[in-house]
């Protein structure tokens, strides 16, 4: 296990990568891996992730998101009992060593740095501080909200990022000597990652002047002393007019030493071409792809063994062009022997795409070749081309390329050189031929504020950042999306943000809103490049696939919306994936940006019909509907369950061959089938599968504790079912409502809801309808001390059964019953029926069943004061609950369990039943888990 918290936030377990859940939970777990060597408080940790605006329920969420952590981080490598996250002095702690995460490393080596400082070992300083820097991939913990992201807890961390820089620095002008490649690329990065640090900007001018670049040094206090003054109204303080004075009156020798850096070597050339478009001045974030392509040039002085090619790929908008040519920019000083540039129009259908020999014509024209002795082949102008690069250090940017084939004519081929391309497809070819890919994902929300900031300032957005926020999240980070709002903003300083946020936020004129009005900076137009060149059935795919209502799909539920086998969607998705219009999140599992959803769904209204668009619907939920009802089928095969026609053609339900199996799938889908039932469409085109749909996940939802999203799933399908004026809908709908309300403690709702239910079924003269809910309605009668009323709605019940011949309702209801006689106090009488509930269900073969009444005889014997007996049936149920990977009522049995322990006097052995239950309920993130760790508090 091992994470990464200097740049994105990141986990793996072994070599694959971690979901880390909602951004509350990786909020949460950024908190803890910043404060490595202490316990976080819970107060600290509330803090962080509300302010002042946190909830009364915080403390509970927290816990829920701490057992989510936990499933997913998993266990202490040399201790597979002892979890990695564990409760510790009133708050949370995080047990990780110095080679799992990469925060602890880089202050290891500023231990190591500060150790050979004092040893005056300044070399080695310098060698430690720069390996702890290059640890770094941009802001810390960068991707989480920028109202948990500033919070003080992070920004100190942040700072020892920058002054790292400065003891290196420090070391490096005191040790003289040091290859400015050491030092200078770091430093570059830090002052651009910190514009405003008097300091480091300071060492930055001093370093560039002693290595030579004294021009750049001026142009670089220039820059800082104006933005002082723009920004913060402030003049350059001591450190900064010290250097710049050592600018002014030159000295010949370093700091303390008497020796001046190294000047890196450069080859002379005569005219050399400068082609590259002027830098993009705002240009804003990418600390981690600029730090990856840094990474792939040798260091100064040292010998390249072959030409660097990096393809830089990415969807339309994402600032492929912006990024190229600003690290082009960055290193051309590498490049003495000029700089190419072209634009190969590789998507642009309003003109042709530009051929190689176009573009070798204007290389050899920039190299100075006269025309009379361009050949005429492309064969022999490639050749010519090479061999005027032979030992010539030089940098081309060949942008928007198409495909390999576009670009192959025009690469360098002799060391020392460096060759940029970008594309929106992924170059596979030129990277089997040795490429570096660099992929370019979309702005987080912290770049993304920077890059508004720098466009229209830091007033503006401070004035309305509700706004901004909401600008953000619906331009979801796409760099177009946000220049074109700043462009349209900053020509209208009247504009309010508030409305264009509005404008944003409705999905269907979203594109229209970013609209730029020139074709060539126009978004939808900009998309329409990538989407011309797909196959027909690439393009059908990427239309459909906006019908898909959450946040990832799978290849089997892709080829069920599809109605089309899994190898010919499987083709089409790696089309879509390679022309960066879908990205595969996760192996096997598929998302596409929210502009290029909307950009989808309008052309899917264009071109398939609302015939086709319903079927599609209909597929998707049935392959979901018949996928739930399976699982639910395997996970216990004697509960109620509703009868189903046969799938729609096309639909491809998945088929499970063991319990585990089908849980994993329930687990998965369940956020796919909420936001399913609650998309338009679907309430539209297939009302009853809506409904259906959301009955057959009731339980799981239930057991898990999730009852607010039982809630919102459950209304949704009562719209279904009212809009289909389906009586047996309507039916379920309040049933589960009733249930929902119940277990939130709104008790009077829950019984509105059931009453309702019960009228419904009968009119629909559905009686095992009618049982199930004198159930619900009964166990809320005995949550309410009303015994003897829950009784009379399970006489009522029992007999709806036995009528109907469903007889393992029949042995729920004694087990019911028998719990009834508990709680009344009769446990001689609830022996009796929680025994003939063993039989009936032994009888059926129903283990659910079984487990349940070896629970509930376990219960009734531990009133009666037999605590050895309680414990036996208890553990009866648990392993048939185990049997059957029930893992939230075997939680439920494990308190039970250590209560009986507990009250025998075996107080070791209850806590650690109870420690057993908590680490289950953790995992689950149910809300019981709160009452097991009150049981555990000393």
């Amino acid at each position: 296990m091992r994470a990464t918290v200097l740049g994105p936030l990141k986990a793996w377990k072994g070599g694959t990568e971690l979901d880390l859940g909602p951004p509350m939970r990786r909020a949460l777990l950024a908190v803890l891996l910043t404060q490595p060597d202490r316990p976080v408080l819970m107060s600290e940790i509330i803090d962080v992730l509300w302010g002042d605006t946190a909830p009364q329920s915080a403390p509970n969420l927290v816990h829920r998101h701490v057992g989510a952590l936990r499933k997913v981080l998993g266990t202490h490598p040399g201790s597979p009992q002892l979890p990695l996250l564990v409760r510790a002095s009133g708050g949370y702690r995080l047990q990780f060593g110095t080679d799992q995460l990469d925060l602890l490393r880089f202050r290891a080596l500023r231990i190591g740095a500060d150790e050979h400082r004092r040893a005056g070992d300044n070399a080695r300083c310098v060698s430690a501080l720069m390996d702890a820097l290059e640890l770094w991939r941009g802001p810390l913990v960068s991707g989480l909200p920028m109202s948990v992201r500033t919070h003080p807890m992070f920004t100190r961390v942040d700072r020892e990022y920058p002054d790292a820089m400065k003891d290196g620095v420090d070391a490096a002008l005191d040790a003289g000597g040091v290859h400015p490649e050491r030092v200078l690329l770091p430093l570059h990065r830090a002052a651009a990652a910190h514009p405003l640090d008097e300091a480091l900007h300071a060492r930055l001018v001093t370093v560039l002047h002693r290595t030579g670049d004294t021009r750049q040094a001026r142009q670089r206090y220039d820059d800082i002393r104006r933005r002082l003054s723009e920004e913060l109204g402030l003049d350059p303080g001591p450190e900064l007019e010290e250097a710049a004075e050592e600018i002014r009156h030159p000295r010949s020798e370093s700091r303390g030493t008497g020796k001046t850096l190294e000047k890196p070597s450069t080859l002379s050339h005569t005219a050399p071409p400068a082609q590259l478009p002027p830098d993009l001045g705002v240009f804003t974030g990418r600390q981690a792809e600029m730090a990856l392509a840094y990474g792939l040039l040798p260091a100064d002085g040292a010998s390249a063994q072959s030409v660097v090619i990096s393809a830089i790929g990415g969807m339309a908008g994402v600032g492929k062009t912006a990024l190229s040519i600003h690290w082009a920019h960055e290193v051309a000083h590498r490049y003495p022997d000029g700089q190419l540039y072209a634009d190969l129009r590789g998507f642009d259908p309003g003109e042709a795409t530009v051929g190689p020999e176009q573009i070798l014509r204007s290389f050899l024209d920039a190299l100075g070749v006269p025309p009379e002795q361009v050949p005429v082949s492309v064969d022999a102008q490639a050749s010519l081309y090479r061999g005027l690069l032979t030992g010539k250090r030089i940098l081309v940017v060949l942008d928007n390329a198409r495909d390999t084939e576009q670009v192959r004519p025009l690469l360098p081929g002799t060391a020392g050189c460096l060759a940029i391309v970008t594309s929106r497809t992924f170059l596979s070819q030129l990277v089997d031929e040795g490429a570096h890919p660099v992929a370019l994902d979309v702005l987080d929300d912290t770049d993304a504020h920077t890059f508004l900031s720098r466009r229209l300032g830091h007033e503006r957005l401070a004035a309305q950042p509700q706004a901004v926020q909401d600008i953000i999240d619906s331009c979801a980070g796409l760099p177009l999306a946000l220049a074109i709002v700043s462009a349209r903003t900053a020509m209208n300083p009247q504009v309010d943000l508030a409305v264009l946020a509005a404008e944003l936020r409705e999905e269907d004129n979203r594109l229209a809103t970013l609209s730029a009005g020139d074709p060539t900076t126009d978004i939808e137009t900009i998309l329409s490049w990538s989407y011309q060149v797909l196959t027909p059935l690439a393009a059908r795919v990427f239309r459909t696939l906006s019908l898909h209502p959450g946040a990832d799909t799978t290849l089997a539920t892709a080829s069920s919306l599809l109605g089309l086998p899994q190898e010919q969607v499987a083709r089409a998705l790696s089309e879509l994936i390679g022309a960066h219009l879908l990205t595969e999140r996760f192996p096997g599992r598929f998302v596409c940006h929210d502009l290029l959803r909307s950009y989808a769904s309008e052309l899917l209204r264009v071109h398939d019909s609302p015939a086709d668009q319903a079927e599609a619907v209909h597929r998707l939920l049935d392959h979901l509907l018949h996928g739930a009802h399976r699982a639910s089928a395997m996970l216990a095969p004697h509960r109620e369950r509703l009868t189903l026609p046969a799938p729609v053609d096309g639909s491809a339900p998945v088929e499970f061959t063991d319990r585990q199996e089908a849980a994993q799938w329930m687990d998965t889908h369940i956020p796919v089938v909420l936001a399913a039932v609650s998309h338009g469409p679907a309430r539209l085109h297939a009302p009853t599968r809506c409904w259906q749909l959301a009955s057959t996940v009731e339980l799981h939802l239930d057991r898990h504790g999730r009852w607010q999203e039982q809630l919102t799933l459950q209304t949704a399908a009562l719209d279904a079912a009212q809009r289909s004026d389906d009586l047996r809908g309507r039916a379920h709908a309040h049933r589960a409502l009733g249930f929902g309300h119940g277990r939130l403690s709104d008790t009077g709702r829950a019984k509105d809801h059931l009453t309702t239910a019960l009228e419904l079924f009968a009119a629909a003269s559905d009686r095992g309808g009618e049982a199930r809910t004198h159930r619900y309605l009964a166990f809320f009668e005995n949550k309410e001390g009303r015994h003897d009323a829950a009784l009379a709605h399970y006489s009522v019940a029992h007999a709806l059964y036995t009528d109907t011949g469903q007889h393992s309702g029949r042995a729920q209801v004694h087990n019911e019953v028998g719990w009834t006689h508990i709680l009344r106090g009769d446990h001689t009488q609830a022996l009796v029926e929680c025994r003939q509930a063993l039989d009936l269900h032994h009888h059926l073969d129903d283990t659910n069943g079984e487990a349940a009444a070896w629970d509930s005889l376990g219960y009734a014997h531990h009133h009666l004061g037999a605590y050895e007996k309680a414990v036996g049936c208890y553990r009866h149920a648990l392993t048939l609950y185990r049997l059957l990977h029930d893992r939230y009522l075997e939680a439920d049995t494990l308190v039970h369990i250590g209560d009986s322990q507990e009250s025998a006097g075996a107080g070791t052995e209850a806590r650690t039943s109870w420690s057993q239950a908590l680490l289950i309920l953790d995992d689950l993130a149910h809300p019981d888990a709160e009452t097991v760790r009150r049981r555990l508090s000393p």
